[in-house]
């Protein structure tokens, strides 16, 4: 899944700013990811980022955001570098994540 592929544009029409008429993309809407008892729990190690863990539990590196989501107290998200000996949650009902997501991106 690209993750920008289906991200809709829009032109900026607003008459007082310098950027009218420049397109750019709308902002994604991310969904509530809620605690499961089926969740599986990593205790980080060095070198550790989302894209590769991303892609060890989903078969998919760009689904990154799913794991950054479900853990918006131990990520940063200005990196996919996770800090090592922190504790994350890798979400598995991914289907339902993903439903969620289109459904909030109107996809």
């Amino acid at each position: 899944m690209k993750r920008y592929a289906n991200i809709g544009e829009t032109i900026n029409q607003t008459q007082n700013l310098r950027t009218l008429g420049l397109r750019y993309k709308v902002t994604n809407k991310y969904p509530e990811i809620p605690l499961s008892s089926d969740d599986i729990y990593v205790i980080t190690n060095f070198g550790d980022r989302l894209d590769l863990m991303a892609n060890q539990f989903y078969g998919d590196s760009t689904l990154y955001w799913v794991i950054a989501s479900a853990n918006p107290d131990g990520v940063n998200f200005g990196s996919l570098f996770l800090t090592e000996g922190s504790q994350i949650r890798i979400p598995t009902d991914l289907n339902e994540i993903l439903r969620s997501y289109k459904f909030l991106n109107e996809l």
